[in-house]
């Protein structure tokens, strides 16, 4: 058995469902967002997006900063096989836009644009958040920055005046750099090893306010993602944590008890 089946039938051994929470906020936001079964008109057009990706078979060269591809064997790529096989699929995109629209974040950090699935959920959340957006490689990035452009999204979110700044740049290089500020709302789906995510964890604390949020992709990726996990969950200014599978959710809200949840979504 491998070891990425031995974490998910873990996970399915230790995960609850809405009954087994006790904390009022993980309830909420478990009922009213996680479990929403509502059908927003919003999907329609993460719907369009990923089709305009999906029938683009032009290729691109990429350049890999990260822990590598399981899917990809050659660094050329064609677009509707990235957005495919290795971007966030429509389930995901459609909890990160409820996610975003239940929070309601003004300043929302992607770390991995990829080809942009990701970044549309984020911008349909919160039409009006502030969303910046990095990606290592440059023609990812421009791939990703020319989809916007040629969508069918709100006046916001695409365009010369949109709120979506796209930044080629190697992570580590520019949140080193980045001036102390408040970011309300981290999505982490860039470089999915042990040390970059901690070194990002470590970078990233000082933005943290009562309601800040962090999304890490990929938890149970690798020994070295879940070793990670267990380090960002034991660090005295995270208080609550939920563990879904793919993702982990932080909360550093000081009012609430230290407490994990697993919670089958």
């Amino acid at each position: 058995m491998s070891p990425f089946l031995k974490s998910y039938l873990r996970y399915l051994w230790q995960s609850k469902n809405e009954h087994g929470v006790h904390s009022p906020f993980v309830f909420n936001l478990v009922t009213q967002c996680l479990y929403d079964k509502k059908q927003y008109a919003e999907y329609a057009h993460l719907k369009d997006h990923r089709k305009l990706l999906l029938e683009n078979k032009s290729t691109i060269e990429v350049t890999d900063f990260g822990a590598g591809s399981k899917v990809f064997k050659s660094n050329i790529r064609a677009i509707n096989q990235i957005a495919k096989k290795a971007g966030i699929s429509a389930k995901r995109a459609q909890l990160l836009y409820r996610i975003v629209k239940y929070l309601q974040p003004e300043y929302i950090l992607e770390i991995g644009t990829s080809v942009g699935l990701g970044t549309a959920a984020l911008a349909l959340g919160n039409p009006t958040a502030k969303i910046t957006t990095l990606e290592g490689c440059p023609n990812t990035s421009a791939t990703a920055n020319e989809n916007f452009q040629n969508s069918k999204f709100h006046p916001e979110t695409s365009g010369p005046n949109s709120n979506i700044t796209f930044v080629n740049t190697e992570f580590e290089s520019y949140l080193k750099n980045l001036k102390p500020e408040t970011i309300d709302f981290i999505y982490f789906d860039g470089n999915h090893s042990k040390k970059a995510t901690i070194d990002y964890f470590n970078l990233l604390l000082p933005t943290t306010t009562n309601d800040t949020v962090w999304i890490f992709d990929d938890i149970h990726w690798s020994a070295g993602m879940e070793e990670a996990w267990e380090i960002i969950k034991n660090h005295p200014k995270v208080t609550v944590t939920i563990d879904t599978f793919q993702w982990g959710l932080v909360f550093f809200r000081t009012e609430q008890e230290k407490e994990h949840f697993t919670i089958r979504c």
